[in-house]
């Protein structure tokens, strides 16, 4: 028979550990991790990553992380750095090698590459004494907490501590170049994080396929507009070409007696909810839910100009909004 209450204790136990494995990694933090974060900084080229097994398994993850917040950076394997990847160092890198131990013999020749040609060479480690660190020209320790298994044979803390210490360099790196969201999606094109990112000019309609009419247009006239676009409403615009309102299926239930007599001024809503071109999709769908409509014009930021394109809820939905 299992016992569930003993895997839950362990499960426990391993995150409990790594939590405070976590604490003393932030409180031991130093003037090395500054001197790392200006290292890079002031590179001309670009971070090399390198380490082996679990090592190399983060130092594959810290390289993404890196590249995606823009600090060009790229993984390198060590053993395939001996049969000719070393090649694709060059002046102006700094590299970023990874070895719990420090004493990875995989790293050996590219430790000694970066000697020969005065790479700069950041270690991460957690014995200050370790071949890596006594090369290395900046050091970034993390704590020797050993592994969650008790014995400490399976990574865990260590690869925990590492990974942690490869997103806060990222991070640090990002906030000093101010990296923000739009340039953040300059690299997440696709997936769930890249439709977060869109950009209501992303997925707006514009030109002729925007709904619009005068404000002396004829009902008859604007159904007609209505139909053909296919979006359920129309906007309607006024004598300088600002929009001036909307006309929905609320609009055509609330004046239904008599509305083949009215003109579009008659039966709009005036001011409508608009949103800007540069705005976040996100942000749309949020205006749209909380408003409880399914479009919105685009208009000039704050300004209610002209309209330059429709939003529909159903566009936010097709690319993983809403």
């Amino acid at each position: 028979m299992t016992d569930p209450q003993s895997f839950l204790s362990t499960a426990r136990q391993v995150i409990t550990d790594e939590a405070q494995a976590l604490e003393s990694l932030a409180e031991g933090l130093d003037d090395r991790f500054a001197q790392a974060v200006d290292l890079i900084l002031n590179t001309k080229g670009r971070v090399i990553v390198s380490g082996i097994g679990k090592s190399g398994h983060i130092g594959h993850k810290i390289a993404a992380t890196l590249a995606s917040t823009g600090t060009p950076a790229y993984f390198v394997h060590p053993a395939e750095a001996s049969h000719g990847d070393l090649g694709m160092l060059s002046e102006g890198d700094v590299v970023l090698a990874i070895s719990n131990s420090g004493e990875a013999p995989e790293l050996a020749n590219l430790l000694a590459f970066t000697r020969r040609f005065s790479i700069p060479l950041i270690g991460l480690s957690s014995r200050m004494d370790s071949t890596l660190m006594k090369n290395a020209d900046v050091h970034l320790q993390i704590p020797a907490r050993g592994e969650a298994c008790g014995f400490g044979m399976v990574p865990s803390i260590s690869t925990t501590l590492t990974l942690a210490m490869g997103d806060a360099l990222a991070i640090a790196l990002m906030k000093y170049r101010d990296f923000r969201p739009e340039n953040f999606r300059e690299f997440h094109p696709g997936g769930k994080l890249g439709a977060r990112l869109s950009k209501v000019s992303d997925l707006m309609h514009a030109g002729d396929a925007l709904p619009l009419i005068t404000a002396d247009t004829p009902m008859s006239e604007a159904l007609i507009e209505i139909s053909q676009k296919g979006f359920g409403v129309v906007g309607v615009t006024g004598a300088d070409g600002s929009l001036a309102g909307i006309i929905t299926d609320g609009d055509l239930r609330r004046n239904m007696d008599g509305l083949l007599d009215l003109n579009a001024e008659q039966v709009m809503t005036a001011n409508p909810t608009t949103i800007t071109a540069d705005s976040l999709a996100e942000e749309a769908v949020a205006v749209m839910n909380q408003r409880k409509i399914t479009c919105l014009f685009v208009t000039d930021e704050a300004t209610k100009s002209s309209a330059q394109g429709l939003l529909h809820i159903h566009d936010c939905l097709r690319v993983g909004l809403g």
